[in-house]
């Protein structure tokens, strides 16, 4: 007896270790079936442009976008149960139907299947691994008996459209109604939803992308077949739905890719990589798709045409000023592209501005009072002396000289002298340190600039010049440009919003209004302009008359600018090569980047004109006559006051109140002249060749000298940099 109960008490402890062993095999690391409503399930982000539509979905592996039962029509739901588990109400989680097909399978042919619920196929592709084992199938028995033990069936079918694979990357009901076409599924038409029904048996089969999309449709008429067979359409309306011609969303390149990429780097170092690409974040932007669209379609357009002249790219960013809202940013001609490696963002990259900074230098000098809009200079043949440095002799880009030139016309007509000049009054420091209090962000130590940084000596980001250029447009307030004007969790709790409308104008005042007045006005009259850029060029925006634009082109025409704006719009566009080499000789401000920036403008404006943008209240189109400036008639040749008997002719000119002219600036004096040229003589000039001479003498603010009688006009060869009073 004693040695039958010991046999026994072996045989339970070898039983309960087997069982436990088993046990421990079987349930080990065995995934939580609360994993299925766990708000740690990998959800994607999207951000949406300024009307609600869909820029760019971020996701670590798959896309995957819940909704709520109740929000979708119910032909969703029962276009599922029909052709997936027509029981599905009926059963606690199995169909005995389905086991025993499982069961004989297995026996006769070693092969694990099973005819699987809908419960089932949940537990299997969101908690547990696709093997096909006899323990993975023992482990989905199970969980499917708790699930349907914790969960109601409407939780479950719930979390079954929002967690099955639709294919390609797509999880989900809302993602695949997006995939496939392009909206949300709360919209899908009885066709579409019994069409994407089908899918999840076996989602690369029946993809309407796939290798056969033939049978996508096969598919879809067995869903619609059992749909009738459990009553939940007639045959006629089955006939009818598999008659009605699919639309698909066209496989294209992401949408807005530079633009959507540095958002998201915004995003994930405010709030980490897991976040943003798990955490199912809802972005609004305040990107315009339809212009976007329109501005990268210029832009491939028009730096095709110039391929002959050695122009590879090609970037633009749009913007609403009084709110710093950018609307469109296109970082290259082609994300894809590999001639220019279209990944890289021109928009955020350093590139020289050519003329398009000489604004930013002129409104320093017309702040500080040095100059006005009727300052004259002579633009002559002039060096510029640095100590420690070889002369600077500065060019005109048309290579010629245009004598006593007007601020107004000199800024207009983009001539280089008269620039230096007003950088030598200005002085580069001063220079440097304006231009970052207006959002030039790359121009730091300004001992590595001289006075070519007016010309574009320096380099600057297309987005800072779109900031820069703003504050001209909001009558000297620095708005900083935004991307993001709401996030939200998928749940809909708001984690930060910017209210746009009480967001106008709210940023540091860092100019005075009259300053900006003047600027704006030089650079939106034609007239201004006309001798170096004609007439009837690509700056004139049709319908739009009040548009003020700056080009620019460096020297060795590595890159070449236009930047325009009104209060609604400013648009900055470059053109150029990555590389950094030199464009061919027949591209400049007005042939490069000026068809692209018309176009795209014009496009801009002509919607903010609806309204699409906020257009200010005022209903004026352009700012008028602040008190700060006023207004009188000068003389046209050398901008100096009408004085009786002066005779010269005249045009009216805007001031800032208080720096009217108030001499003829024309003074009578003897001077040194070349006998046989009559041109003022220079200080190397031998006694013999010269001669005193009294005449008519205009000197500009930097000492240039320029003798209005002589035959050939002149000015002094050489002015001493930094300016000394002895200069002037």
């Amino acid at each position: 007896m004693k040695h039958f109960s010991t046999v026994y008490n072996r045989k339970r402890i070898v039983f309960f270790t087997i069982l436990i062993s088993f046990s421990l095999w079987l349930f080990w690391g065995i995934p939580l079936p609360t994993k299925l409503s766990s708000p740690d399930i990998p959800v994607s982000t999207k951000l949406f442009d300024r009307n609600g539509k869909l820029i760019y979905e971020i996701y670590a592996g798959t896309r995957r976008s819940p909704v709520n039962l109740d929000e979708l029509p119910d032909y969703i739901k029962n276009s599922t149960i029909s052709i997936e588990d027509k029981d599905f109400y009926k059963h606690y989680g199995f169909s005995f139907s389905g086991i025993a097909r499982s069961v004989y399978k297995i026996v006769t042919r070693g092969k694990v299947e099973g005819g699987s619920t809908l419960t089932q196929q949940l537990v299997k592709n969101a908690l547990l691994t696709p093997e096909r084992t006899i323990r993975r199938k023992a482990r989905e028995f199970f969980l499917t008996m708790v699930v349907e033990g914790i969960y109601s069936k409407k939780q479950i079918i719930e979390m079954y459209l929002n967690q099955i694979p639709y294919g390609s990357t797509a999880y989900g009901i809302e993602s695949a109604s997006e995939l496939y076409f392009g909206k949300s599924a709360k919209d899908l038409t009885l066709a579409e939803a019994t069409l994407i029904a089908g899918l999840p048996q076996s989602p690369t089969r029946y993809s309407p992308f796939g290798a056969h999309p033939e049978l996508a449709k096969e598919r879809q008429k067995e869903v619609l077949i059992q749909m009738v067979k459990n009553n939940f359409i007639s045959q006629e309306e089955a006939d009818k739905t598999f008659e009605v011609n699919l639309q698909y969303t066209e496989i294209k390149a992401p949408t807005a890719p530079h633009f959507a990429l540095w958002v998201k780097d915004q995003l994930v170092e405010k709030y980490g990589e897991k976040l943003v690409e798990q955490g199912g974040l809802r972005v609004s932007t305040t990107l315009d798709l339809e212009l976007q669209e329109f501005a990268q379609t210029a832009v491939a357009t028009e730096v095709a045409k110039l391929k002959n002249q050695n122009v590879g790219n090609g970037a633009v960013i749009v913007t609403h000023p009084s709110t710093g809202e950018i609307l469109a940013m296109v970082g290259s001609k082609d994300y894809f592209a590999k001639d220019e490696d279209g990944k890289v963002n021109v928009i955020l990259a350093k590139r020289q501005p050519g003329s398009s900074i000489k604004p930013i230098n002129y409104a320093l000098a017309i702040k500080n009072k040095k100059i006005t809009l009727a300052t004259t200079f002579s633009d002559v043949p002039t060096c510029f002396s640095v100590s420690g440095q070889s002369l600077y002799c500065p060019r005109n880009y048309d290579g010629t000289y245009h004598g006593l030139t007007q601020t107004r016309f000199a800024l207009g007509n983009s001539y280089n002298i008269p620039a230096v000049k007003v950088l030598a009054l200005n002085g580069v420091n001063d220079l440097v340190d304006f231009a970052k209090s207006l959002g030039l962000t790359t121009l730091e130590d300004p001992s590595n600039y001289g006075l070519s940084l007016t010309l574009g000596g320096g380099e600057v980001k297309p987005y800072d010049m779109a900031e820069a250029f703003g504050v001209f447009a909001n009558n000297g307030i620095k708005e900083p440009l935004i991307a993001i004007t709401k996030i939200e969790n998928w749940k809909g709790k708001v984690l930060e919003e910017i209210i746009i409308k009480d967001k106008k104008l709210s940023g540091p005042k860092v100019l005075d209004i009259g300053t900006t007045f003047l600027i704006s006005h030089i650079l939106h009259d034609n007239n201004a302009r006309s001798q170096a850029f004609g007439p009837s060029s690509f700056l004139n925006v049709k319908g739009h008359p009040e548009v003020s634009v700056k080009t620019g082109t460096t020297n060795d025409r590595r890159d070449n600018w236009t930047i325009g704006y009104t209060k609604q719009i400013a648009v900055v566009v470059w053109v150029g090569n990555n590389d950094n080499s030199p464009m061919g000789g027949a591209v400049s401000g007005i042939s490069g980047a000026s068809p692209i920036w018309n176009k795209v403008i014009k496009f801009a404006l002509d919607k903010s004109e609806k309204g699409e943008y906020d257009k200010d209240d005022d209903g004026h189109s352009w700012p008028l006559q602040p008190e700060e400036v006023v207004g009188a008639t000068i003389c046209a040749d050398t901008g100096g006051a009408v004085t009786e008997g002066s005779g010269c002719p005249t045009r009216f000119e805007y001031f800032l109140a208080g720096t009217l002219p108030t001499t003829t600036n024309v003074v009578n004096q003897d001077v040194l002249i070349f006998k046989d040229t009559g041109q003022i003589a220079n200080s190397d000039a031998l006694p013999e060749q010269i001669e005193a001479q009294n005449k008519p003498i205009y000197t500009d603010p930097t000492g240039g000298m320029y003798c209005l009688s002589c035959p050939i006009s002149s000015s002094s060869a050489t002015i001493r940099y930094p300016l000394k009073r002895s200069d002037l």
